[in-house]
């Protein structure tokens, strides 16, 4: 049967690909192989035939290995699968089968089923019925399972669809009102069933042993020629150098296994956590489990002093205060309420992202849990093992994106070029050899030596030593890196988008999607991206006769009434032992009215709430002690608060129920978005100049919250507000009054935004905000300088009878977020020649992504602002960002940016956390000072790798040279010679070089990327021929010396040492190892200058000394241990010196020379050259297009093919 491979979310043929709903990983490839019992005692035939190579083969590709052992079969009898993910790579995994005997699994957890034999149902419709139900091989009468763990996460084979499914597919579909009926729990049978289905729910970090970690790094192909050259060294009898090498490379090893196994250990630390759960039975019966035992459906109560959560689950009853910041970096306690019931539950699909105010999260604190019936905090779980939060975070660290990066993939091709030349050496020196009639055992040996004097061992790790001083210097600054090989992208950076709370919003109060009302797990305790933490309370701006009044600086001083109570109540405020805890904006617009939050215990302070309010309330607001209240205002009655609608990101707004002693019925109050909170108004409520005082305050950069009220006659009571559902509460309001609140810009923001626009990188606003807040804010911190113009973009998605339609208006005409229909005509020529930057919100934004694919990248190019953005929006941004070939950043708070930052090449999260685990980079200090930080150390340490290869290279080639030159003659350098220049010379240069620091200015020039560059190669190429020259020349001048004698050529190194040739050649070489480190630490323009570096300098300065005194004067020890030629023509000794001198000076030369002539010629002829990079073909597109882009004021609509039909 042909092999079955598909990819993942195209049409599905019987038999075909894998499914998996998830972004990250949406593109895989699966095939299914069976195994063959002839083909497997074949393969190991061939690898006792192969001495074990054939092993290593299939260690190195476990791929071939399933290939070679089994045949291509349908998925569905598969034994074995090969998966390739998005980015091309193979893994290989085994097909587990497990026996389900009678269970069954339905649906959603509540329900029962008639057909328990051979079922598995999941959500997917289905004609005869809506649950889909899977029939499972049958054998025997039993259900078999079949499945695959992959990256820790669960594969089942699912018949109906012919594909293997996340485990977790079975739980899409649940509704809320599902997850209501699971209260009474699982039975034994349906959750053993369900345990073998899900497995069991942890989160396992494979910690290998070091018996196996040898193994496998032994098997590396480095080591594999490590150890050949080892042989080879010993063969021909330079033991002490063998010896070294050896001890260096057990060293090295065993401190790079112990690195691995402790990373392991730490992070399986981390992910391991095991406690005791109290579960329910359909029975009535509470028993404690073992949290591995968990599994979906199952209901759990959880203890008030609360605990650590060991699975996903939603919260049915009470309420709970939750510590996030070990998945966010957010130590702001969020408030957890009840998954809605009710009517509308039954209809509404449970989402963990949608409903996250009502999902605990796996590895998150309950810091406390309340239960306001008396009955216990119950919650069900949804997700365990690798589908939870937690699992997934764990995951990204286990399996990271690859980071796929020019330089690293030239420097394989670099080292391919570097065995070319050692084949074409050893031909030469074959022939050579053959000549001196050496015998063939010598030859065979010498040849296979100058392989391993060409390809140097040390590259890899020298490789890397500028990134791990980067990392240090990083580090001293508050700026964390977990992930070394992003440092030298960092280096590369075009364009950084700024969450605009990173610009300096209070304390992070970004809404995660595009709400007026920031999101409590959005925030960022104390830290803002842009903006200042703080942000106050400007002013309340009251309604009088459906009239604005002017606005109330001091809302203390507000009468008792309905815009006083909303401010005072409708927050998600909690006590924790009597600290209030919550969204800091909260926080400060309770404290602006003075009055103080209690919290209503079980026991006590029941009965007198009971007495004055006629129910049981949730918390009581009482107001400021009468002496701290202004004299003309005297508030007594406190008011209690019934239930909470906690802020959501979708609907933009938060509400609570309250209600009033000695009132009968309840009032309902909410805040959120002005714009979401008028449309939920009564018409004539809602003042006719509402979009005007809106624009007045927010392009002043205010932050803006409408409020709204209205009594609710139907609610008398604790247990109906429980009852009652959202969309009833939260209509037909009557509008209040603005809550206007000020952000102060960070004084780091502007300067930052400065230095990047000089030095030609692209700033981008991302924000969930307003988007004339955002516009003044880009404005403030000069993203957007006084003389340029902002266009906005407003894009509205089809309806029934017109196309999607397309605007660019300039900002001085628009109304902000609702821009007019038309416009003058002559604003066209308004445009060139300023620069112009464009402004869009989310919905634009997603409607061009739909609509217009054509325009997105014109688009894209010269936006600025994004407003009112979600989460996934920011993430889909920065790849569409990454489409045009940028190098992107990203600088957020780490919460409700996590994907986004996980995108970007470069994540920088401020976060007080060490280390956050949502991005690459985490920087302690709270403001954008971290991103040029990050992008001069990124400069910096591409440049040093880039020096730091061309160096071992060169020293690579100049032993080479040497080596060729000496075997003409029939002789060698000595044991010692070796190991002088390697480890005395070399390895401390290459090691100390990459200490030199970034340079302070941030240019407009970035660094090479690619290795393979006529720079680069040029570079090598010139001082090649210039230290061949050296070396033959001074063999040349030695030969015609009145003194000199030649070797004995009858017999070989070591034998024939000392003598005139090696010794003259071991001092002019020894000398070109430390010119070239010179030549290739060169500091400007992205590395401060060699003499920062002392250590460096100080070294090359003894290293200078000992190889002159070297030559002037060798003494007794050095001179028979290094075995080296007396001589003592003081003259000639001198000639070498002016020899070294020369290199030195030509060296130089030729390396300025390159980098300034070479560099400016270059960039002559790449302005004629068309660029590689798709932003850059764009740019320039963009500024020859005549007439000028965008046509303004001129709707343009989508066609079917999604291009432009009016201009």
């Amino acid at each position: 049967m042909s092999s079955d491979s598909s990819r993942l979310l195209g049409n599905q043929q019987p038999g075909y690909g894998t499914l998996q709903r998830d972004a990250d990983k949406s593109c895989m490839e699966v095939t299914g192989y069976q195994t063959k019992t002839w083909r497997v005692a074949l393969c190991h035939t061939c690898s006792v035939l192969t001495a074990g190579l054939l092993l290593v083969l299939f260690h190195w590709k476990p791929s071939l290995e399933v290939q070679a052992k089994c045949k291509p079969c349908a998925l569905g009898q598969a034994d074995w699968v090969i998966i390739r993910d998005r980015f091309g790579q193979c893994f290989t995994t085994r097909v587990c089968t497990e026996v389900l005997g009678e269970g069954s699994l339905e649906h959603h957890p509540g329900a029962k089923l008639e057909d328990r034999r051979s079922s598995i149902a999941i959500g997917v419709s289905d004609e005869e019925e809506s649950r889909d139900t899977i029939r499972l091989h049958e054998k025997e009468e039993k259900n078999i399972l079949r499945y695959y763990l992959f990256e820790g996460m669960r594969y089942i084979w699912i018949e109906r669809r012919q594909a293997y499914c996340k485990v977790s597919i079975l739980d899409e579909g649940w509704t809320c009102a599902d997850l209501h009926l699971s209260q009474a729990g699982l039975d034994q049978q349906d959750h053993n069933t369900r345990r073998k289905i899900y497995g069991p729910n942890l989160i396992e970090v494979p910690v290998k042993s070091y018996a196996r970690l040898l193994v496998e790094e032994v098997l590396n192909p480095f080591y594999i020629f490590q150890v050949f050259s080892i042989v080879l060294w010993v063969c021909d009898a330079y033991y002490y150098y063998a010896a070294c090498i050896f001890l260096i490379s057990t060293i090295s090893l065993g401190l790079s296994l112990y690195e691995t196994r402790k990373q392991s250990a730490t992070l399986q630390n981390m992910a391991k956590m095991s406690v005791g759960v109290r579960v329910h039975r359909p029975s009535g019966e509470e028993m404690v489990v073992s949290s591995a035992d968990l599994v979906p459906g199952d209901c759990i109560s959880l203890p008030t002093d609360g605990m650590l959560v060991p699975c996903d689950a939603a919260l049915l009853t009470g309420e709970c205060m939750v510590n996030e910041s070990m998945l966010t970096g957010e130590s702001v306690p969020v408030m957890k309420t009840p998954l809605p019931a009710g009517s509308q539950a039954a209809s509404t699909i449970y989402s963990p992202k949608e409903h996250r105010r009502h999902t605990l999260f796996c590895g998150t604190q309950v810091i406390q849990a309340k239960s306001y019936v008396g009955r216990e905090v119950l919650a069900v779980v949804t997700r365990t093992g690798f589908c939870t939060a937690k699992g997934d975070l764990i995951s990204s660290i286990l399996y990271p994106k690859p980071v796929s990066f020019k330089f690293y993939k030239d420097a394989v091709k670099f080292v391919l070029f570097l065995a070319i030349l050692a084949f074409i050496g050893t031909l030469y020196s074959i022939l050579i050899l053959v000549k001196n009639q050496v015998p063939v055992g010598q030859i065979i040996i010498r040849a296979l030596d100058l392989v391993t004097v060409i390809v140097p061992p040390a590259l890899p790790a020298a490789m890397t030593v500028g990134t791990i001083y980067a990392q240090n210097r990083l580090k001293k600054q508050g700026i964390f890196c977990i992930s070394p090989p992003r440092i030298n992208l960092c280096g590369k950076i075009r364009l950084v988008c700024f969450d605009k709370v990173s610009l300096g919003q209070c304390g992070g109060t970004t809404v995660s999607s595009s709400g007026g009302w920031p999101e409590p797990t959005t925030l960022f305790p104390q830290t803002g991206t842009l903006t200042e933490e703080g942000l106050d309370v400007w002013g309340v701006v009251p309604l009088e006769n459906n009239h604005f009044m002017p606005i109330v600086h001091e809302p203390r001083c507000l009468p008792a009434g309905p815009l006083l109570y909303s401010l005072a109540t409708c927050h998600t405020i909690s006590l924790l032992r009597t600290q209030p805890i919550g969204d800091p904006v909260d926080l400060k617009m309770v404290e602006s009215t003075g009055w103080h939050l209690e919290m209503m215990e079980e026991e006590e302070g029941e009965l007198p709430a009971f007495q004055q309010f006629g129910t049981k309330v949730l918390a009581v607001m009482k107001p400021p002690p009468e002496e701290e209240q202004p004299r003309d205002r005297k508030h007594q009655s406190p008011v209690g608060i019934l239930r909470r609608f906690p802020f959501s990101s979708s609907l933009q707004r938060m509400s609570v129920l309250v209600k009033l002693p000695g009132e009968a019925s309840a009032h309902v109050y909410i805040k959120g978005a002005p714009e979401m909170v008028a449309s939920l108004c009564r018409k004539e409520t809602v003042p006719v100049d509402f979009s005007q005082m809106l624009r007045h305050y927010t392009t002043d950069g205010f932050r803006v919250l409408g409020l709204a009220c209205k009594p609710l006659s139907s609610v008398t009571t604790f247990e109906e507000a429980l009852q009652l559902p959202r969309d009833s509460v939260e209509s037909s309001l009557t509008f209040l009054g603005f809550l206007v609140m000020k952000n102060v810009l960070k004084p780091e923001s502007a300067p930052v935004i400065h230095l990047l626009r000089n030095a030609n990188i692209r700033p981008v606003m991302v924000t969930g905000d307003n988007m004339l807040t955002a516009v003044n804010v880009a404005k403030s911190c000069r993203m957007v300088e006084p003389k340029e113009r902002v266009i906005f973009v407003n894009a509205s998605p089809p309806s029934h009878d017109k196309p999607a339609a397309l605007k660019f208006i300039l900002a001085e005409h628009s109304q902000g977020e609702e821009q007019p229909e038309v416009l003058h005509q002559q604003d066209s020529c308004f445009l060139q020649p300023q620069p112009c930057h464009f402004a869009l919100n989310g919905k634009s934004f997603a409607v061009v992504c739909e609509h217009f694919t054509d325009l997105l990248p014109k688009i894209l190019i010269r936006a600025t602002v994004f407003a009112r953005m979600s989460p996934d929006q920011k993430t889909q941004l920065v790849c569409s960002l990454q489409e045009l070939n940028y190098c992107v950043g990203m600088c957020g708070d780490g919460a409700n940016d996590c994907g986004a930052l996980k995108a970007a090449d470069v994540g920088i999260s401020l976060s007080e956390a060490e280390a956050s685990v949502a991005s690459p980079f985490t920087s302690r200090v709270a403001n954008i000072e971290c991103v040029p930080t990050v992008i001069r150390e990124g400069r910096c340490s591409l440049v040093t790798s880039f020096g730091v290869f061309k160096y071992m290279a060169l020293y690579s080639l100049v032993q080479f040279v040497s080596v060729l030159l000496l075997y003409t003659i029939n002789t060698n350098l000595s044991d010692f010679q070796f190991l002088f220049f390697d480890l005395i010379i070399t390895t401390t240069v290459a090691v100390l070089m990459g200490r030199t620091g970034p340079a302070q200015e941030l240019g407009v020039e970035r660094p090479q990327g690619a290795l393979i560059s006529i720079l680069v190669l040029g570079s090598l190429l010139l001082q090649t021929a210039l230290l061949i020259t050296v070396q033959v020349l001074s063999y040349f001048i030695t030969i015609s010396q009145s003194w000199y004698v030649p070797l004995n050529s009858t017999v070989t190194a070591p034998q024939n040492l000392p003598n005139y040739e090696n010794t003259v050649l071991f001092c002019v070489t020894g000398f070109q190892y430390l010119i070239l480190a010179v030549a290739m630490s060169k500091g400007y323009p992205f590395r401060e200058p060699l003499y920062t570096n002392v250590l460096f300098l100080v070294v090359l300065i003894l290293l200078f000394g000992l190889m002159i005194w070297l030559t002037l004067y060798p003494l007794g020890f050095p001179k028979t241990l290094l075995k080296l030629q007396g001589i003592d023509d003081l003259n000639f000794k001198l000639l070498l010196l002016g020899i070294a001198a020369l290199n030195f000076f030509a060296a130089f030369v030729l390396e300025t020379a390159l980098d300034h002539g070479l560099l400016s010629c270059l960039r002559k002829l790449r302005r004629k050259k068309v660029s590689k990079k798709l932003f850059k073909r764009l740019e320039k597109e963009l500024s020859q297009q005549q007439p000028s882009w965008p046509p303004l004021n001129e709707p343009l609509f989508a066609t079917p093919k999604m291009s432009i039909a009016v201009r």
